[in-house]
C-alpha cells in the first residue's frame, strides 16, 4: 500500500496557507517534501505497524521535546533512530492545529539542516 493521498494533500495545503516554496520527491515507499533542496518532512506507509507515519525533520533539540507529544517517536528505518528526525503517528498529526505544528517545527529546523551531498553524474563512457 502506498502512503495516504489526502494526508500528502494536507501537508500540501499547510505549506501552501505558510506560503512555502517546496517540492516532492517519492523515496521511502512514500512522499518527501523538500524545501530549499533539502528533505523537511514526508508521509511513510509503515507494513509492520499499519499506518501512515508523519516523518519530520525537526533537529536534534527540537525532538528531545517533541518525545512529549502524542504520537511522537524516534524515526528509525534500520533499527537505528535518525538523530533530527521524528516518526508522528496519525493521532499526534489527525487535527490541523496538530500537523500544523509539526510542519512549522520542520520549516523553522530548515535553514539550519545540512543539505545531502549530490552525487556526481557518471561521464559517458568512450
Amino acid at each position: 500500500m502506498a502512503y495516504d493521498e489526502f494526508i500528502a494533500d494536507r501537508m500540501r495545503r499547510v505549506f501552501q496557507e505558510k506560503k512555502v516554496e517546496y517540492r516532492e520527491k517519492k523515496m521511502f515507499a512514500g512522499l518527501c517534501f523538500m524545501i530549499d533542496d533539502k528533505m523537511a518532512c514526508g508521509i511513510h506507509y509503515d507494513k509492520k505497524k499499519e499506518t501512515d507515519l508523519l516523518m519530520a525533520r525537526i533537529g536534534e533539540e527540537a525532538s528531545v521535546a517533541a518525545m512529549e507529544r502524542t504520537g511522537c517517536h524516534p524515526m528509525d528505518f534500520t533499527g537505528r533512530p535518525m538523530r533530527g528526525y521524528v516518526f508522528v503517528t496519525p493521532d499526534g498529526f489527525d487535527a490541523d492545529e496538530d500537523l500544523a505544528h509539526w510542519l512549522q517545527l520542520c520549516i523553522d529546523f530548515n535553514p539550519l539542516a545540512k543539505a545531502s551531498k549530490k552525487k556526481k553524474k557518471k561521464k559517458p563512457m568512450k
